[in-house]
């Protein structure tokens, strides 16, 4: 079994950023435009410059492990771009919000190229190239033996569930119901808990995503809710939801993965999604 050694980051945003800390080595791939504005206003992590190895799409050079942390919206760029560095050997991580990245990713490369996975911790708040974050953060994927004796050896948070399908509907059902609502209420989540009308909102979106997994095969949806509800309980009551940040920093947000995708499968197995519609309508009024 070869180990994996060379390691590619796609994203130098709130998430991609807390990894290409953690590996020291690692190559971050960007274009000639960002390149060039990275050179000039470099990425801070906690309070700290990065000094990155950074690769363009034209340079050669094949990864082991190649981690996609970029926005929804920057996915197919991305799929395209990292055509040099996949090789023979080569697993791919996608740590984009949503449920459909990793079947994009394989039908570009190949299934077996690609493990199921996501993130999962506070969020990081971004303020230009100024990033933030307090160190809980965790790496949930797809058992696979390469990638866990890696993390283990530079000491990266992970969590290999029984059923990597299901936990990541889960998240899904979390990102579509808390995510949107506070961005267009700009509520973090304490006042999101606490507001009893807006949790009975937030509890018929999640309605929708749990009949949605149904349909998509997805198994013991039938928990997903209380499930769901109790993860919320566990955020920071002061947190904000990365798609409030978006909306407060004037940034596109995620709403096609999230509502867009939901109102897409329901047109799928004739499923009734008016929630998500409304809440897609309103988001994109932004």
């Amino acid at each position: 079994m070869r180990e994996i050694e060379n390691v590619l980051i796609c994203g130098l945003g709130a998430i991609g950023s807390i990894y290409a800390d953690k590996i020291k080595g690692a190559k971050i791939l960007v274009d000639s435009d960002r390149l060039e504005r990275y050179k000039k206003n470099p990425t801070t992590f906690n309070g700290k410059v990065m000094e990155l190895d950074y690769i363009l799409p034209d340079d050669e050079f094949k990864a082991d492990l190649i981690i996609i942390a970029t926005k929804y919206d920057g996915l197919a760029d991305a799929v395209e771009n990292i055509k040099n560095f996949v090789g023979e050997n080569t697993l791919i991580l996608s740590l984009l919000n949503g449920v459909t990245s990793e079947k994009f990713i394989a039908e570009r490369y190949g299934a077996e190229k690609v493990v199921y996975s996501y993130f999962i911790g506070h969020s990081a708040v971004r303020e230009g190239r100024n990033i933030t974050q307090d160190g809980v953060n965790t790496i949930v994927m797809g058992a696979n033996e390469r990638i866990r004796k890696y993390f283990d050896k530079v000491e990266i948070n992970y969590e290999i569930p029984n059923d990597i399908i299901r936990s990541m509907w889960l998240k899904f059902m979390l990102n579509v119901s808390s995510n949107q609502i506070t961005a267009l209420m700009r509520l973090t989540f304490g006042e999101m808990l606490n507001n009893k009308k807006c949790m009975e909102f937030v509890v018929n979106v999640m309605k929708e995503v749990q009949t949605i997994a149904h349909a998509e095969g997805v198994q013991n949806t039938e928990t997903m809710i209380d499930d769901a509800l109790e993860a919320l309980k566990m955020m920071c009551p002061e947190g904000k939801t990365s798609m409030l940040q978006d909306v407060e920093a004037g940034r596109k947000t995620e709403v096609d993965m999230f509502a867009g995708v939901m109102i897409e499968l329901g047109k799928k197995h004739n499923i009734p999604t008016p929630y998500n519609k409304v809440l897609k309508e309103l988001i994109e009024i932004y």
